[in-house]
């Protein structure tokens, strides 16, 4: 008798799922045939020739350069106050009992449920009354605040799963609370952060609505490819530039996937 997970699924289902990924997906390879096309002024279909010259002209356009080092700098501090503030946030939920822990872990993940203009207009409320001016640093700021969230759920998922036997018995053999750390929770929950960071910097590198309202006259490279399709100089290196982001954001969210799947055995889950 065959079990139900070697039944094959119905055939609607199937039209229906690859109807859908192709919805979803046609679009960026649209972008990515585009970055070769021969035409310059304007979207054409199909493209009227092919060409790599505009990886040429990308690569020796400064401004590119610029809104790409902002985007990577801004993203890995973003994703460095993150890990520190997210962690420390799902070991307080998580390891203890008080007063008031769910409505801070609440507190915690609202960012990223608010709508992204909501988040962006609080922030540039909250830094022109404190008179703080517009800078790299409001950036990160604005960035650290859905970032947080990311490595807070893969954390705080991870310390949940942790057996706390494990802690108690290396407290007893004599640890410290920084060897008990670094020998006993971090190897367990290693790789959910490394997960959590990776995921952080591909949100934030391709962050378009709360740059808009934090970043003065700064330009990450979401908001120079947003300016380019506005006032377009040379629309397929828009494209390329796009197919870059595109890249730089699904690697790590693959690794990601793949470091939260490989994660599922926790030491001493189930004692």
């Amino acid at each position: 008798m065959r079990s139900d997970r070697s039944q094959s699924a119905p055939r609607g289902l199937k039209i229906a799922a690859a109807a859908g990924l192709a919805f979803l997906h046609l679009p960026i390879l649209l972008i990515f045939v585009y970055a070769f096309t021969t035409e310059e002024k304007s979207y054409q279909w199909p493209p009227p020739g092919l060409t790599t010259q505009w990886f040429a002209a990308t690569w020796a356009r400064p401004d590119v350069w610029q809104a790409l080092g902002l985007s990577v700098q801004v993203a890995a501090i973003s994703t460095a106050i993150a890990l520190v503030l997210g962690t420390l946030c799902a070991a307080a939920v998580s390891q203890t009992r008080f007063f008031g822990r769910e409505a801070i872990s609440l507190l915690v993940i609202l960012p990223i449920a608010l709508p992204g203009i909501i988040t962006g207009i609080a922030l540039r409320s909250a830094f022109s009354l404190a008179e703080i001016p517009f800078s790299f640093w409001t950036i990160v700021l604005g960035h650290a605040t859905f970032c947080v969230v990311v490595v807070y759920n893969n954390a705080v998922a991870r310390f949940r799963r942790t057996s706390g036997s494990l802690i108690e018995a290396s407290m007893d053999l004599g640890a410290d609370g920084f060897q008990t750390f670094r020998h006993v929770i971090l190897p367990n929950i290693g790789t959910a952060l490394l997960a959590g960071g990776m995921l952080a910097f591909a949100l934030s590198f391709d962050e378009v609505i709360v740059t808009t309202f934090t970043a003065g006259q700064q330009q990450t490279l979401p908001i120079w490819m947003l300016e380019e399709l506005v006032r377009p100089r040379q629309r397929p290196v828009t494209n390329v530039v796009a197919m870059i982001v595109v890249l730089a954001t699904l690697l790590p969210i693959l690794a990601a996937y793949y470091l939260t799947r490989e994660g599922d055995q926790i030491a001493g889950a189930g004692k």
